[in-house]
C-alpha cells in the first residue's frame, strides 16, 4: 500500500443566506497501513466575520471566532498542503464532502483516489448501531489511542476527525481478509 493522507474539515453549518464554509483543516499520513501520528498538519480556516455559525454545529468554533476571521484562507494555503494532497491517496469519513470543497477551492488540480472510511466500515462492521465517527471510534475502543495522539483535543476538531478515520482505517486493515486488500479495491468499495 502506498503513503495515504487522512483529511477532515469541520464546517460553519448552513445559515439562512449563506452557504456552509469551512473553518479548519486535518491531517494525517497513513504509510504502509500504519497511522503516523507525527506527521500531521492542522491549520484554522478563515471565516468572515459576517457569516454565521450555525448554533448547533458541533466544535469549539465558539470559543475562538476572532482566531477563525485573522486565519488564512483555505486557498492561501495551497503552498503547504500540496505534498498532503498530491500525488496521495485521500482519506475521509464520507468522501463527497471533502472532495467537493476540495474541488471548489482548488478547480485546477485533481485529487484521488478516494478511500472512504465509512464506506470501509459498513463492509467491515455489518452490525454497528452507528456509523458517525466517534461512535465508531468508541465501538472499535480507538478513542484512549486518539486522545494520547491528538491531547486536548475531542471529536468535531479536524485533526481529531482525521486521526480517528486514519485510525479506523489501520483497525480494518489489520483485520483477517483486510489485510491483503489493494489500495484500488478498497477505494472501490461499495457500501
Amino acid at each position: 500500500m502506498q503513503v495515504i493522507t487522512a483529511i477532515d474539515f469541520e464546517y460553519t453549518g448552513s445559515s439562512p443566506g449563506f452557504n456552509s464554509l469551512p473553518w479548519q483543516i486535518g491531517l494525517i499520513t497513513v504509510r504502509d497501513g500504519k497511522v503516523c501520528p507525527g506527521e500531521s498538519f492542522s491549520s484554522l480556516l478563515r471565516v468572515p466575520p459576517e457569516q454565521p455559525f450555525n448554533p448547533y454545529t458541533p466544535g469549539r468554533w465558539a470559543s475562538i471566532r476572532e482566531e477563525i476571521s485573522a486565519a488564512p484562507a483555505l486557498p492561501e494555503l495551497w503552498p503547504q498542503l500540496q505534498p498532503w494532497l498530491q500525488g496521495r491517496a485521500l482519506l475521509a469519513h464520507h468522501v463527497p464532502t471533502e472532495r467537493s470543497l476540495l474541488q471548489q477551492s482548488f478547480p485546477f488540480h485533481h485529487f484521488g483516489p478516494w478511500l472512504d472510511s465509512l464506506t470501509l466500515a459498513r463492509v467491515a462492521y455489518p452490525r454497528q448501531r452507528s456509523y458517525k465517527l466517534e461512535d465508531l471510534s468508541d465501538a472499535l475502543r480507538l478513542t484512549a489511542k486518539l486522545q494520547t495522539a491528538c491531547p486536548g483535543k475531542q471529536a468535531h476538531d479536524a485533526l481529531y476527525d482525521a486521526l480517528a478515520c486514519a485510525y479506523l482505517l489501520q483497525e480494518i486493515l489489520t483485520a483477517p481478509g483486510w489485510r491483503d486488500s489493494s489500495l484500488e479495491a478498497l477505494c472501490a468499495l461499495k457500501a
